[in-house]
């Protein structure tokens, strides 16, 4: 299994995002076209702008997403609920 953080933000400020939290995966950039963030869905378009809206996705080794879960602000990982799924596919194959 391989987790992945994707941001809309620039890599440079992601670093010290990153750093701050100390997380324990890859946090990539999607700036500026946000093109993997508009195909997985996690565009807020409301208002008058847009924004990325954060979301945990669990995505098999075949690039199928199994489960979607909105994320909250403070929230670093959305751990139960996918490693259980994780674990259930994991055991089918």
């Amino acid at each position: 299994m391989q987790i992945l953080g994707i941001s809309s933000n620039l890599s440079f400020s992601q670093k010290t995002f990153a750093d701050s939290l100390k997380l324990p995966y890859p946090l990539l950039s999607d700036f500026p076209h946000l093109k993997v963030i508009k195909i997985y869905g996690g565009l807020n378009t409301q208002w008058d702008s847009t924004t990325a809206q954060r979301y945990f996705f669990l995505i098999d080794r075949q690039g199928i997403v199994r489960g979607k879960w909105p994320g909250k602000v403070d929230q670093v990982f959305h751990s139960e609920p996918i490693l259980k799924m994780a674990k259930e596919i994991a055991d089918k194959h």
